[in-house]
C-alpha cells in the first residue's frame, strides 16, 4: 500500500471553509500538497497556499488541527492519503485560483459529496468544532 504525505490549510470564514479543485478532478480539496525536500508540514501547506490561491500564509501561525488518513482520490486502489491540516489566520482578501487550480468554493458539510474522501472527513471534523454548518 502506498501513502501520499500531504499538508493542508484550513481557511474558516462565515462557517464555511475554502476548498479547490485542480483542472481534470471532480472533487475539491483543501488548498495543499506535498511537502518537498526539508519542507515541514506546516512550510508545505503554506506554499500550496500561495501556489494555488495567491494568499500569503505565514507558516510560525499555524497550528495543527487534525491528521486525516482515507483513501487518496483519482490514484491507484489501495493508496491512502495522510492529510495534515492545518488552522491558523491567513490574510484578508479573496483566494483566487491559480495554476493547477480551476475554481475555488466555500463549503458547508452540505457539500460534502463535492469533496474527496479525505476532506469528507475534514469537514466532520469542522463540523464537531463548531466551525462550520
Amino acid at each position: 500500500m502506498s501513502v501520499v504525505e500531504a499538508a493542508a490549510w484550513v481557511c474558516v470564514r462565515e462557517r464555511r471553509v475554502l476548498v479547490v479543485r485542480a483542472i481534470g478532478s471532480d472533487a475539491f480539496y483543501l488548498p495543499g500538497g506535498k511537502p518537498e525536500p526539508g519542507e515541514s508540514d506546516a512550510e508545505a501547506a503554506a506554499r500550496e497556499v500561495s501556489e494555488e490561491v495567491g494568499l500569503h500564509v505565514d507558516p510560525a501561525t499555524l497550528r495543527h488541527f487534525a491528521t486525516i488518513d482515507a483513501p487518496a482520490h483519482n490514484r491507484p486502489p489501495g493508496t491512502r492519503v495522510r492529510l495534515v491540516c492545518f488552522l491558523g489566520e491567513g490574510p484578508g482578501g479573496a483566494p483566487k485560483a491559480a495554476n493547477e487550480i480551476a475554481e475555488i468554493g466555500w463549503f458547508t458539510s452540505a457539500d460534502a459529496g463535492r469533496c474527496a474522501p479525505a476532506i469528507r472527513i475534514v469537514l466532520d471534523e469542522l463540523v464537531g468544532a463548531d466551525l462550520i454548518d
